[in-house]
């Protein structure tokens, strides 16, 4: 199963002719699938003495516009050179023809990504503060970027925006509700579904979002104090309401006071150390940098566990429909009805910040 899938991401002697014809000749050339994301596919490419990293979409049937890398790609192109610290580009190919799907291709960055374990060099208490004030302000400088200013005018459509995520992530799990019914139903994501429907703040900020920043999203630098370096997967970007993004990076940011989590095989646990700074730390760090005031807290991170319960549910229809060999995605059976209680508890008040 895993070499049949490893094929059907990449035809490697197609991809050598093209990178001959792109960026001529190199004497190494190797290709290695990264498995820790769940989502676009990442390979690491060695082409030459050049580390660069490819980015492509799943095989398969996918929901709609749930793995735009071409759109990934012109963020991260737009914002070379800029405050927030993003992977050089290298390329994009439209021709599906060449590994199966569009992609796109960029530098590899040094670093650490954090998931199960932070690196010992942070294992302080003012060093895991420092780490968490560099998330925040990343995600803060973001939101500050001028998108006129780098040729991303057109790039989304910020009015409504909240609301549009509702109906847009609420068109995805019925998707992949139409995939799984047969399996077991979902009943407390539709009462959610309903909740955010009728609650979406009208009037908000417009800025460029990310659509899935979190600490696992992003790098920091191999020295001994936390650098943010990179900051990755932006297949979700586009202009609209800022606190969806910052109702996002809260809701899997873990205090220590915090009950188990209903998905632990989809959080990053190491913030729950002493010295971290809290979820209203960094809401007050953010709003300091920004002038943004966070309002409507149980929406936005409602909304973003209804997101992350949307996208496991698109994991479990692709595992049903044999797209995928993530021994993550079977899991969402039992995973999905947590997240959907969680987010009913947030509806609640039952999970304040």
């Amino acid at each position: 199963m895993a070499d049949d899938y490893y094929e059907r991401l990449v035809d490697e002697d197609a991809l050598r002719a093209y990178l001959e014809s792109e960026l001529g000749p190199a004497d190494g050339f190797d290709v290695q699938r990264h498995r820790e994301g769940h989502s676009n596919e990442t390979l690491f490419l060695r082409w030459g003495d050049r580390d660069l990293v490819v980015r492509r979409p799943p095989p398969g049937e996918t929901a709609d516009k749930a793995h735009d890398v071409l759109r990934e790609y012109r963020v991260v192109d737009a914002l070379q050179g800029g405050p927030v610290p993003v992977p050089t580009t290298v390329l994009a190919c439209e021709d599906e023809g060449v590994i199966g799907d569009e992609f796109y291709l960029m530098e590899r960055v040094a670093g650490d990504v954090i998931r199960e374990a932070e690196p010992e060099r942070f294992a302080a208490p003012d060093r895991r503060r420092r780490l968490g004030e560099e998330l925040v302000d990343g995600l803060a400088a973001i939101h500050g970027v001028d998108y006129e200013a780098v040729g991303l005018g057109e790039f989304g459509h910020p009015e409504g925006f909240a609301e549009r995520q509702v109906r847009r992530w609420s068109e995805q799990l019925t998707w992949a509700f139409s995939k799984t019914a047969d399996e077991r139903e979902v009943p407390v994501l539709y009462d959610v579904m309903e909740w955010l429907t009728d609650n979406a703040p009208e009037d908000h900020p417009h800025t460029l979002v990310h659509g899935d920043y979190k600490l696992d999203n992003v790098m920091f630098a191999p020295g001994d104090e936390p650098e943010l370096v990179g900051v990755f997967d932006w297949e979700m970007s586009t202009l609209g309401d800022p606190l969806t993004d910052l109702g996002w990076m809260l809701s899997v940011w873990r205090d220590p006071k915090d009950p188990e989590p209903p998905a632990s095989n989809m959080v990053t646990r190491v913030m729950e150390a002493d010295g971290y700074p809290t979820r209203r730390d960094l809401v007050e760090r953010y709003e300091a940098a920004t002038g943004i005031e966070y309002e409507n807290d149980r929406f936005y991170r409602a909304l973003a566990v209804y997101k992350l319960a949307a996208l496991g549910e698109m994991f479990f229809a692709r595992y049903l429909e044999g797209d995928a060999d993530d021994p993550l995605y079977p899991k969402m059976r039992e995973t999905v009805p947590g997240l959907g209680e969680r987010a009913m508890r947030i509806v609640e008040g039952d999970e304040p910040l």
